[in-house]
């Protein structure tokens, strides 16, 4: 795809979504340590889900100290609805232990340093480097954006390391963490995993999928 058209498509969901950054649906509002536990929680469930959890977890463990002081039998029954809850009790201790033990209990704020945390790959560091820090290192490829990427032809891959690669191409560093949140948006509102309302989408006209599928 063109930059141009890729940017013209860009404006048009900014436009559409213009708080999909501050919605209240998003794990990414609140400190650097709670973006990063949030998404760390965030495997294989929903954003939603998670909210439900923020305030008993933090409640508990305010702090990075606090959270690799505590036991796994322990925090297991505040995230016991997120599924897998026994892996993520262990990742979030594991990564606060990491912070008291590298980071002397902060978050820190680069990519190398993030990617040494268990639990973390890039697309948590990209989150939490962009939401906690307001750094845009890289962009954050979760389902929503591979979904997207590939529908409207935005790449042609279902791997998530080069479908990042190919937005950087098309987008200024300066938009890589809103176009994040601006597909996650679409994702959820129009551009379902099984039923895209592709009659009622904003970007239709530019979309490969659409122009396959116009029926849809």
């Amino acid at each position: 795809m063109k930059k141009q058209d890729a940017l013209r498509i860009y404006s048009i969901l900014l436009k559409t979504y213009p708080h999909a950054r501050e919605s209240p649906t998003t794990i990414c509002c609140g400190t650097p340590f709670e973006v990063l536990i949030l998404t760390i929680l965030s495997a294989q469930t929903t954003d939603r889900a998670v909210l439900m959890v923020k305030e008993p977890l933090f409640s508990a463990y305010p702090t990075s100290e606090a959270l690799a002081r505590a036991e796994i039998r322990d925090v297991e029954p505040i995230i016991h609805s997120l599924g897998f809850y026994h892996a993520k009790a262990r990742h979030i201790i594991a990564a606060a232990k990491t912070l008291m033990a590298d980071f002397d209990g902060e978050v820190p704020d680069t990519m190398e340093a993030l990617l040494s945390i268990p639990g973390v790959g890039r697309k948590t560091a990209n989150i939490v480097l962009y939401h906690g820090f307001g750094k845009n290192h890289g962009i954050a490829v979760d389902t929503h954006v591979r979904r997207l990427a590939q529908r409207i032809g935005f790449s042609d891959t279902d791997d998530v390391k080069v479908i990042e690669r190919d937005l950087m191409a098309l987008f200024p560093q300066k938009e890589w963490g809103d176009l994040t949140d601006v597909l996650i948006a679409h994702g959820r509102a129009c551009c379902m995993a099984k039923k895209p309302q592709c009659p009622v989408c904003v970007i239709k006209m530019w979309c490969r999928y659409y122009r396959i599928n116009p029926e849809n």
